[in-house]
């Protein structure tokens, strides 16, 4: 008997330590170029914690982007998230221990009746204490454990993606909400000149300088600018409305203080990148998808545990007590052995589950990949359109002040009877053409510059306190 017991005590710790079955994860690789095509300045610095947005010395956008960062609707369900994941861990953890139950009972019963003519009261009083252990002989414990906590990483990743995705949205909203208003206020400056314009023709159409066709072109112009002015009020208003969701707060709550005069938005900094292989570490979404992966690796181990035998460990006590007119009982059961699980027939459901896991992990790993490739696309088209669009800035306020000088000209010649009516309507014409023009060029600028920090994963853990000078 004891040489038994040396042989069967070795044995029993090698089935209890198991073995884990499925493969380990491994994070994926892939080569990058070494640097974007586009160049830009190459920074060593930690993107994740820049503050960018301060580059457009803008106070109020800056303190909607701190508040937001909290208080946003999405970014605080994501949090949450991160408590479901976390409880998820510990479930997964307490199925590799013993589960130990007590259960306990006292009753009281009695008969009564014309016969004995009394009450005949029972006590009886009992109690169970159950122990039962799953072993981890295949590693169905540790891959569900690795799965939950990969899961639990990818909980975290969530949250700077909702982080990221709010800092887009909030800025390029309030740099729309800004392009409106300044294409309101040069239709506003535009109806002012051509009304003075539409004045001076009518003045001269009574002395005579004028014909009725001068006239009528003048009007139609005024008109024109008019019709311009609800589309872009409304266009405001639905970027207030979209600012104040996002601060979650309601629609127009917030309308009046956006409202308040201020200039486009234009980052005033170089543009910062660091190298294609940064984005693995930097962006949220590829970070996310590489815990997904090793998530679903894991849940290979589960299902391929499950072609193998189980062995549960379980036992019991169960004292109970009776008390009865003086008669008094004491019982205690017990029991204790292991019970086995041998799948035999199943049909093939649990080989067919095992390729369903290394598919869903082949499906992650072509989600890791396809995110990383779009991550690259998305930083050198958005470095495309940064570099391209200072040109077009550029070129566009040249136009501008030619377009302004031109109608100076066109306009002293028309009231010197040099020149026609036409002229100048066309000068007007031409300018605002061209001021709306470079409006809509550094509201593009401005939102390709968020495009490209988001791109890079920038500014979602920000550290530093942005700069309160204003434009």
């Amino acid at each position: 008997m004891i040489r038994l017991f040396r042989y069967a005590t070795p044995l029993f710790f090698l089935l209890l330590s198991g073995c884990v079955l499925g493969p380990d994860h491994i994070p994926p690789e892939m080569p990058f170029p070494s640097k974007f095509s586009e160049g830009g300045v190459i920074s060593n610095a930690d993107v994740t914690v820049a503050a960018w947005w301060t580059s457009f010395n803008d106070p109020k956008l800056t303190s909607y982007v701190e508040q937001g960062i909290s208080q946003n609707l999405n970014v605080q369900q994501a949090i949450e998230r991160i408590n479901s994941a976390a409880a998820n861990v510990t479930l997964a953890g307490a199925s590799a221990l013993p589960n130990l139950t007590l259960d306990g009972a006292h009753t009281v019963s009695g008969e009564k009746g014309e016969i004995r003519k009394q009450t005949d009261t029972l006590n009886t009083s009992a109690g169970k204490l159950s122990l039962s252990w799953l072993l981890d002989l295949f590693g169905v414990h540790s891959r569900n454990s690795e799965s939950a906590k990969a899961a639990l990483d990818s909980a975290y990743a969530s949250v700077d993606m909702a982080k990221l995705a709010f800092i887009n949205d909030i800025i390029s909203s309030y740099v729309d909400a800004r392009y409106y208003q300044r294409r309101l206020a040069l239709l506003q400056a535009s109806l002012k000149s051509r009304r003075e314009t539409f004045d001076l023709t009518k003045f001269q159409f009574h002395a005579g300088a004028a014909s009725g066709l001068d006239v009528v072109r003048a009007e139609g112009l005024v008109q024109s600018t008019l019709a311009e002015i609800p589309s872009l009020e409304a266009n405001f208003l639905t970027s207030a409305h979209r600012i104040a969701t996002l601060l979650g707060k309601p629609a127009g709550s917030m309308v009046a203080e956006i409202g308040k005069s201020s200039n486009q938005p234009a980052f005033r900094t170089d543009v910062k990148v660091g190298i294609p292989a940064d984005i693995i570490r930097n962006r949220p979404d590829i970070r996310k998808a590489e815990r997904d992966l090793a998530a679903v690796t894991a849940q290979i181990g589960v299902a391929e545990a499950k072609l193998f035998p189980s062995i549960t460990l379980s036992g019991s006590i169960s004292p109970s007590g009776i008390n009865q007119r003086g008669v008094h009982g004491d019982l205690t059961s017990w029991s204790f052995g292991p019970s086995l699980n041998l799948p035999i027939l199943d049909g093939g459901s649990l080989r067919a589950n095992v390729e369903v896991a290394k598919s869903e992990a082949m499906i992650a790993y072509l989600k890791w990949k396809s995110s990383v490739l779009k991550a690259i696309e998305q930083v050198e088209n958005a470095l495309v359109a940064v570099h391209r669009d200072a040109r077009t800035v550029q070129a566009l306020k040249t136009e501008v002040e030619t377009a302004q000088e031109t109608l100076r000209l066109s306009t002293a010649s028309y009231k010197e009877g040099a020149s026609s009516l036409l002229d100048v309507l066309e000068a007007q014409r031409s300018l605002s053409v061209a001021q709306a023009s470079l409006a809509t060029a550094i509201q593009q600028r401005a939102k390709h510059y968020v495009a490209l920090n988001s791109a890079v994963g920038g500014g979602y853990n920000p550290v530093a306190k942005a700069p309160t000078a204003s434009n």
